[in-house]
């Protein structure tokens, strides 16, 4: 089973930040303790005009933040911030927040070229690649920040990132040299999923909208010329080909889950029977009960290997007719899925 992560937040900043053409601030939660809204390795970007993407709290902290990200970009200073939010009256912040909790948080200036910039912009290209990546944040010891992969060895970082971005274990580093005591959160970041829609008729735009919604890694093949456009899928990626060809055009060991859904019954034969021999986890198909037992009965000796993954009619119980409430379904089914949810109500954290 591949390691996902469904934590976007990461690649919406990313987003943002190419749209970005004046300073800002990034907070980084480097540790917590207690009950806190988000975790370590949690960010949020801060702009100058006081626009954010992202929260680190549901609200109670942000505009106390923006304060502290005005004079970070101002000095061009990191700083640490730490909240402790764990006494009855809050009497220390004010805050109210409730959240009985505690937050140690960076505050970095972010500009062009900058080592945090570099640092970003390196993990995400991993991550856009479907390779796992991590990130070290230096919280403690003379210099602060988020270190791009050349600034690691010379601190000792470079085999704790290796190691986390293998394991998939983030932890916290701490170390002594000359200059003192260094503390550091590496933070071990897995791929999004990578989901496969087989099928770029009509109802494909709305499924490949939520799934693109949700950032996503999203494919989109088809056999038609009409209706493999890339205009009509923006964020995904969009192949035209048979079906038959499908692992020449995708590689599929590293998806997560495939949808099938052309509506033309030799392609979604084809499909399956291509995905019967393929490591994807999950296996969607739409339509009706009776055309998947059509379907599986022309496959042959390959139904054995697809029935275990395949999951048709796809899509979770929730009374669907429109195309986009069907679509809602099924990324509601494999958000689901790649959580290791069943999907039922809602449950206490």
């Amino acid at each position: 089973m591949l390691s996902l992560r469904l934590d976007t937040s990461l690649e919406a900043l990313l987003e943002r930040l190419q749209a970005l053409d004046a300073p800002a601030a990034l907070a980084t939660v480097v540790s917590t303790a207690g009950s806190t809204y988000r975790k370590a390795g949690a960010r949020m970007l801060i702009e100058l005009d006081g626009r954010l993407t992202g929260l680190l709290s549901g609200g109670c902290l942000e505009h106390d933040l923006r304060g502290y990200a005005s004079e970070a970009i101002s000095s061009g200073t990191a700083r640490i911030v730490e909240y402790d939010l764990r006494t009855p009256d809050d009497l220390v912040f004010g805050l109210g927040a409730g959240c009985e909790g505690a937050m140690r948080i960076l505050i970095e200036p972010l500009v062009p070229e900058s080592p945090l910039a570099r640092a970003l912009a390196a993990t995400g290209a991993r991550l856009a690649g479907g390779a796992a990546a991590s990130i070290a944040v230096v919280h403690g010891g003379p210099v602060l920040g988020t270190r791009p992969w050349p600034e690691l060895a010379r601190e000792g970082l470079a085999d704790a990132c290796r190691q986390a971005a293998a394991t998939g274990e983030s932890r916290a580093v701490a170390w002594q040299d000359g200059a003192g005591d260094h503390a550091a959160w590496v933070q071990a970041l897995a791929p999004v999923p990578h989901v496969l829609v087989c099928g770029a008729g009509p109802d494909a735009e709305p499924l490949v909208a939520q799934l693109t919604g949700l950032r996503l890694r999203t494919t989109v093949t088809d056999h038609r010329p009409a209706y493999a456009g890339p205009d009509r899928f923006p964020g995904a990626t969009t192949l035209l080909g048979p079906a038959a060809s499908l692992r020449e055009r995708v590689a599929l060991d590293g998806c997560f889950a495939a949808v099938v859904m052309s509506h033309h019954l030799a392609s979604d034969e084809a499909y399956l029977r291509v995905l019967a021999d393929a490591p994807v986890a999950h296996v969607g198909l739409l339509g009706p009960r009776p055309r998947r037992e059509k379907l599986l009965d022309a496959l042959g000796d390959a139904a054995a290997q697809l029935r275990p993954r395949l999951r048709g009619p796809v899509g979770l119980d929730i009374g669907a007719v429109t195309p986009e409430a069907i679509a809602l379904a099924i990324a509601a089914e494999l958000h689901a899925l790649a959580a290791g949810r069943g999907g039922g109500p809602g449950r206490a954290a």
